[in-house]
């Protein structure tokens, strides 16, 4: 149960890491099909790419010995839910984004079960 967490959560972990990537290297204009985009809008959004960056990293750090690392894994959890409900409200809001933007809503919308997963592995470490 363990070692099947570890492997979804590295599996997962290359998601933000793809995305602090393209976001460092290519901007707001990157999802914007290359058409140029406000200053402040590409800055901020070169900013949070870094936090998908250290996500990743923080996924990492915890992988080998997830048992150990609820609290942290709790509120990476959480701050990716809620990143879910942002998205949503976007969705909502504002109109539906690409594909791509849906299913990453997806996947951060169910995240909770990731918690779950974790908790199943603190109560049966085998």
């Amino acid at each position: 149960m363990k070692r099947g967490l570890q492997i979804v959560l590295f599996i997962l972990s290359l998601i933000p890491l793809y995305f602090a990537v393209t976001g460092f290297v290519g901007g707001a204009a990157g999802l914007n099909g290359g058409a140029a985009v406000n200053a402040d809008l590409d800055n901020q959004f070169r900013y949070l790419s870094a936090f998908y960056l250290m996500l990743t990293f923080l996924i990492w750090y915890i992988i080998p010995t997830i048992e150990q690392h609820t609290g942290i894994f709790r509120i990476a959890i959480l701050a990716i839910f809620l990143g879910g409900l942002a998205r949503l409200y976007s969705y909502t809001t504002v109109g539906v984004p690409q594909p791509s933007m849906i299913g990453g809503m997806a996947l951060e919308l169910g995240a909770p079960l990731l918690a779950i997963w974790q908790n199943m592995v603190v109560k049966h470490p085998s």
